[in-house]
């Protein structure tokens, strides 16, 4: 049987395997069981957020008492970002966490993320122990009588983080009142987001903010940008954020109507940080997915630039082991170490908005520092996601590689997290881009869906 765990935890089908009930209550014990046994229970008690999805409420009981079945006592959080349940872990020496979301997929997925009292994701070795476990059914002692673990409800500590997000923003007055446009992607962020910006002194006006358990990222949100475009366009804004199911990621919106993804605000952020010599090392990390243009830019600012596989946790990776302090992925996934353990796209949002202020440019001012390669994406839903054993693929493929040598690049990779195979090109010429990654996907659909 393959891995559970995928790039950002478990995802499937909300209610079949691997996130049915039963499934879930036993990772959720396992996971805790492992936890545990370096720390009293008393002491630390086990965080768990849920974003907006109807299938939330079956997950968060199965964990929850999956989790109380080792003896670990467990505050429920409600609705929260998943960095939210991150920054709570961490800073009210929590045992652990767990934030029940599928992310930015529809709302019929559902998933689950792991984080360990350090408020980091789970490892590659932890989450292998929990599988086998899991698959070998192994069964450890659970406690009896007083020493099973309570269930409480706990809605109050999310502004925790909250407020440690706008300790981040820092006190800033605007010398006018900027009108901002947010989308929340009818996610775990839509509670929390419209009070938070008016509450800095900001105009506010939200889209995505009406949950009702299946309309999240449905047509809104970062995956889906028409929406905050559409409202954009109507009226002058001076910036429009747009989240995702999560909140972990954030895509930014120009007032001219730009889309500042990832790659950009990497590329404003580290410049930022290195002017006002900020940034250790004069270092940041990426993914492979990110655009040549960071590249050129970047060194362009005497900036080094270090590359890893697609995951936020390979990225955070690499940012330990370089002591870089900015990391992130094209996605919008965004991770500033010196305030959080994870992507944040509140904490992202107030940066660039701290940016703004300090510098007094305009968010496409700040975009000026890079310039982007002409860049395709294609997402083929397929039934088996290992290409490499399709000898007719391959050979499209190199035939493409020999095409872009040296002048652009391909990447062929299986998403972590839905059967999908992602192609991806980029070069100088856009028609020829799209002329090569047509011809592999179609290759792709005719031997693999």
């Amino acid at each position: 049987m393959g891995r559970l765990f995928g790039t950002d935890g478990i995802r499937g089908v909300a209610n079949k395997f691997p996130l049915d009930g039963i499934t879930v209550y036993r990772v959720a014990q396992l996971a805790a069981k492992r936890l545990l046994s370096n720390y009293k229970k008393r002491n630390r008690p086990f965080f768990i957020g849920k974003d907006t999805r109807i299938s939330g409420g079956i997950l968060e009981h199965a964990v929850a008492a999956g989790v109380a079945s080792t003896g670990a006592d467990v505050r429920l959080l409600g609705v929260v970002p998943t960095p939210a349940v991150a920054y709570l872990v961490k800073e009210l020496q929590g045992l652990g966490g767990i934030m029940i979301s599928a992310s930015h997929n529809p709302f019929q997925d559902n998933g689950i993320k792991i984080f360990g009292s350090d408020g980091y994701k789970l490892n590659d070795a932890i989450e292998e122990a929990i599988e086998d476990d899991l698959f070998s059914n192994t069964r450890h002692e659970t406690p009896i009588g007083e020493k099973v673990g309570t269930i409480s409800s706990d809605e109050n500590s999310a502004q925790f983080w909250l407020s440690h997000v706008q300790r981040a923003y820092g006190d800033i007055q605007p010398s006018k009142k900027l009108k901002i446009a947010i989308d929340c992607a009818n996610g775990s962020l839509s509670r929390w987001a419209p009070k938070f910006f008016a509450d800095l002194g900001f105009s506010v006006d939200a889209i995505g903010v009406n949950p009702n358990g299946t309309n999240i990222n449905k047509n809104v949100g970062s995956t889906s940008l028409e929406a905050i475009l559409n409202v954009m366009s109507k009226e002058h804004f001076h910036i429009g954020f747009a989240f995702d199911g999560d909140a972990d990621r954030v895509i930014a919106i120009s007032s001219e109507g730009d889309i500042i993804d990832g790659d950009y605000i990497l590329a404003i952020t580290a410049k930022y940080l290195k002017d006002k010599e900020k940034l250790p090392g004069n270092t940041m990390v990426t993914t492979v997915m990110a655009n040549l243009g960071l590249d050129i830019a970047m060194k362009n600012n005497n900036i080094k630039v270090f590359k890893t596989q697609v995951g936020d946790r390979y990225v955070l990776e690499e940012m330990q082991k370089t002591q870089s302090i900015l990391g992130g992925e094209q996605s919008g996934h965004i991770i500033l170490s010196e305030h959080a353990t994870t992507g944040d796209g509140l904490l992202t949002a107030c940066m660039l908005l701290r940016i703004m202020h300090e510098t007094g440019a305009s968010l496409r001012e700040l975009s000026g520092v890079m310039s982007k390669l002409p860049q395709l994406l294609v997402n083929i839903k397929v039934k088996d996601k290992n290409y490499k054993n399709c000898p007719e693929i391959l050979e499209v493929i190199r035939n493409t590689e020999e095409k872009l040598e040296g002048k652009g690049r391909l990447l062929i990779r299986p998403s972590g997290t839905e059967d999908l195979l992602r192609v991806m090109a980029e070069g100088p010429d856009e028609t020829e881009i799209k002329v090569l990654v047509n011809g592999i996907a179609k290759t792709i659909s005719k031997y693999l869906c």
